[in-house]
């Protein structure tokens, strides 16, 4: 049963609305991790889901985008609805009664990953990322660093543990990518899939035939 401060009874269509009403926010962090693109990937399809995007990107992540990219870092900003400044820790996103579907760090680099789990944060991301954790709400992040040693794991066991999802950016080959945007989309698209946000790019297992006839190039090289 649903009710106002004043003891008031919420009925059904009402609260329905209430519900509705909620904000569909997403935060969006792009550390400075090899992978920035899968950050820009995020951006455009849940522009064109329909969801509010809010970006905080590392100073790190600036030149990464030089390095990886032909994009400049307006072009990126001009994706996301609100941009948030790396250290403005006064912004909306640091604070937990600004609520949100929850956030994914892509890429996220192994500093970002430790601050995070360490609780000290001291940069909007990680701070955004402290208070999606505390409010339980869905925090994921594409870790982007291989080989991993075992303080690496551990970190990542200490995340999953306060209830954070790992999801290292794994190409699916069994989706038959023809080039590096399939690969790309397809990732994203299962990274939305823990938010229940399907976008179509997701070539699914069991729902599309194709995928179960093997390649003309695996049956060269079978025995």
């Amino acid at each position: 049963m649903n009710v106002d401060l004043r003891g008031r009874t919420i009925h059904g269509s009402e609260a329905k609305n209430m519900q509705d009403a909620s904000p569909k926010r997403m935060i969006i962090g792009i550390s400075g991790a090899s992978g920035v693109t899968y950050g820009v990937r995020l951006l455009q399809l849940l522009r064109n889901a329909g969801v509010e995007t809010h970006l905080v990107m590392s100073k790190t992540a600036e030149q990464t985008f030089a390095y990886e990219t032909d994009l400049k870092i307006a072009e990126v900003r001009a994706l996301a609805n609100v941009n948030h400044g790396i250290d403005d820790m006064a912004s909306a996103i640091s604070s937990g009664s600004f609520r949100t579907a929850g956030m994914i760090v892509a890429p996220c680099s192994m500093r970002s990953m430790s601050e995070i789990a360490s609780g000290v944060t001291t940069t909007l991301l990680t701070r955004a990322a402290d208070v999606v954790l505390k409010e339980r709400r869905r925090l994921v992040l594409m870790v982007r660093e291989t080989p991993l040693h075992t303080g690496h794991l551990r970190t990542m066991t200490a995340l999953s543990e306060m209830g954070a999802i790992i999801a290292p950016p794994v190409p699916a080959f069994y989706a038959k990518p023809e080039n590096l945007e399939d690969m790309i989309e397809h990732t994203v698209g299962r990274v939305l899939d823990l938010y229940d946000i399907d976008i179509g790019v997701v070539r699914r297992w069991g729902e599309d035939e194709a995928l179960k006839r093997r390649s003309p190039s695996l049956r060269k090289i079978a025995p």
